[in-house]
């Protein structure tokens, strides 16, 4: 008898929940809601998380899901700068239309209390590796500048998406998050963009 895909029930408890935190609202949504829309069980439930709230920590999964989409979907003769642009907008563009505001502060505010594992700061999520390798191949290519490492220009760019989120929770959300992030990112990130030598 096959194994169950234990990652692929976590999986769809993870997407149910925030399918229904978005739809009606966290506090109006119960364990037995999720159970009953990912088709899983309570056993199966507890099994993962200790309830709800345990949930809260998820957006990070929920993200590197779009993102494991969008790699298999963003054009591969766009440049560095190009691509990161391109993940930022899409990333957001979920935000904007599936993640309320509430819980993005939720999940942000958890994060600075956390004392143990940051979700949002794990190295091995698949966001890190993602733009490790975009970094990576724009310095090899000569699209990025190559004075700040591969490390230097992920930290920066990853701090200067959480600011992004974190601003707009704290105004909230009293502007469009897509706008704002297709109007300043491409120019933060042309600061890491190679310079052409001069030639005296």
């Amino acid at each position: 008898m096959p194994r169950k895909n234990t990652r692929n029930t976590k999986g769809r408890i993870i997407s149910a929940a925030w399918k229904l935190f978005y739809e009606q609202g966290y506090d109006e949504t119960t364990v037995e809601d999720i159970v009953f829309e990912s088709e899983t069980s309570k056993g199966s439930f507890y099994h993962y998380f200790d309830g709800k709230d345990a949930l809260l920590g998820t957006l990070a999964n929920v993200f590197d899901e779009k993102y494991e989409e969008l790699k298999e979907a963003m054009d591969p003769s766009l440049d560095a700068v190009g691509k990161l642009v391109y993940l930022n907008h899409e990333l957001f563009l979920m935000i904007d239309s599936s993640v309320s505001l509430d819980l993005l502060a939720r999940l942000l505010s958890t994060q600075l209390l956390a004392r143990g594992e940051k979700h949002l700061l794990d190295r091995n999520r698949t966001y890190f590796k993602l733009l490790r390798d975009i970094i990576r191949q724009g310095q090899e290519g000569g699209q990025l500048r190559g004075d700040r490492t591969v490390n230097d220009i992920v930290k920066a760019y990853a701090l200067w998406e959480r600011a992004l989120l974190y601003d707009w929770c704290l105004c909230g959300g009293e502007y469009s998050l897509v706008a704002y992030t297709d109007s300043v990112t491409p120019m933060f990130l042309e600061s890491y963009r190679a310079r052409p030598e001069r030639i005296d």
